[in-house]
């Protein structure tokens, strides 16, 4: 197949997450399969206009700001000039509505959807905006598959209005080799709870810190780390000063990919608060290497946690309720070593070669179900 993928960013982007994680590992081994792909994305600072990245031509226009307007313009030139089998559209902020410019066989990949979470996130008049946008997207994608990575968003946009039929899901995968478990890695001497991921508002990570405000009454010696960069950082050291927690709480911004496995492995326990996900990739890797996770009860992240099996679940935004969750594992050994037994077990599930091969077979039978 020739394969055109669109999304917002690229791997290489400074605003890329798990989003771009998931389409580009599937990307990267439908090149390996035999597939020419193309992916159309925004640019950003300093980057190249074009390049090919481990066998995916990668086509960069415009910026973060603008790219859904100039989009459809630079789309059918190249639909036009290329023999494109199927286009793979990737919808993890505003949609593109390729429909209504494009003829083309579609595949819809849905990661999660804002709805009224996005108010969590930015000021009424942009999230009015992005809200707003994505109201059109049953209608204008109607008849088209739709492929998600949970059940949860499955179930989202089903209530939306799309046909159960026309939805199937993929979990995501992981690289085995980088998050693996090493038993000769100990964990931190003093009991360490860790948050690792973008540092967005709705994210809900001042949640952790508040929680960690109550466990440190009760067990002084444990330690905080939150591991990553966002715009969001600077409000949650201010939080974490005024709690008085200024140097009980680690804040080393963005780390290599070695360091992050690194404090995984030897992290007691890691946590993902956040008010919604698609899936919750960081969990599974956290289990892989060997640490358990408490997550808030929301679509996606309880997904890829089995409660009382390889973490704990959490109603959202409850911070006593998280501060006991992480209290009853990082004061009984035996309990938190029996869920990172049934973490890493879990983990043995995701497999992104498994995950590639099930996304190519999809689109076959788009193409088929469609030429």
């Amino acid at each position: 197949m020739n394969i055109l993928a669109l999304n917002w960013n690229d791997l290489k982007n400074p605003y890329a997450g798990g989003a771009e994680v998931h389409l580009e590992e599937l990307l990267r081994r439908l090149v390996s399969y035999g597939h020419q792909v193309t992916l159309f994305c925004s640019g950003y600072s300093g980057c190249l206009p074009e390049e090919v990245v481990e066998g995916i031509r990668i086509i960069r226009r415009g910026s973060r700001q603008n790219f859904n307007l100039i989009a459809p313009f630079h789309l059918r030139r190249l639909v036009r000039e290329n023999k494109f089998d199927i286009l793979v559209e990737d919808i993890n902020k505003i949609p593109f509505y390729t429909p209504l410019y494009l003829k083309i066989r579609t595949l819809v990949v849905i990661p999660h959807l804002f709805a009224t979470s996005v108010f969590q996130e930015i000021n009424f008049v942009i999230g009015t905006y992005i809200y707003l946008a994505e109201r059109p997207l049953v209608t204008v994608y109607r008849g088209k598959p739709f492929n998600v990575i949970s059940e949860s968003t499955a179930d989202d946009i089903a209530k939306r209005g799309v046909p159960r039929e026309d939805i199937s899901v993929i979990h995501c995968g992981i690289d085995r080799e980088l998050y693996s478990y090493d038993q000769s890695i100990p964990k931190y001497e003093n009991p360490t709870i860790l948050y690792l991921g973008r540092v967005k508002k709705y994210k809900s990570v001042q949640h952790l810190i508040l929680a960690f405000k109550q466990i440190k009454e009760q067990v002084p010696e444990s330690k905080l780390m939150i591991v990553g960069t966002g715009d969001y950082l600077p409000d949650l050291i201010k939080l974490a000063r005024s709690l008085g927690l200024a140097s009980e709480v680690d804040f080393p911004g963005f780390v290599s990919t070695e360091e992050k496995v690194e404090r995984m492995r030897r992290s007691w326990v890691a946590v993902m608060p956040s008010l919604k996900e698609g899936w919750g990739l960081t969990n599974i890797e956290a289990n892989s290497v060997g640490t358990c996770v408490v997550a808030a009860n929301v679509p996606g992240l309880r997904d890829s946690v089995k409660n009382g099996e390889t973490g704990l679940l959490y109603p959202y935004g409850d911070v006593h309720e998280l501060a006991g969750s992480l209290l009853k594992i990082i004061r009984d050994d035996a309990y938190r070593e029996r869920l990172e037994a049934g973490a890493m077990k879990w983990a043995e599930t995701f497999n992104w070669d498994s995950a590639a091969r099930k996304f190519e077979k999809l689109l076959f039978e788009v193409m088929e179900k469609y030429s």
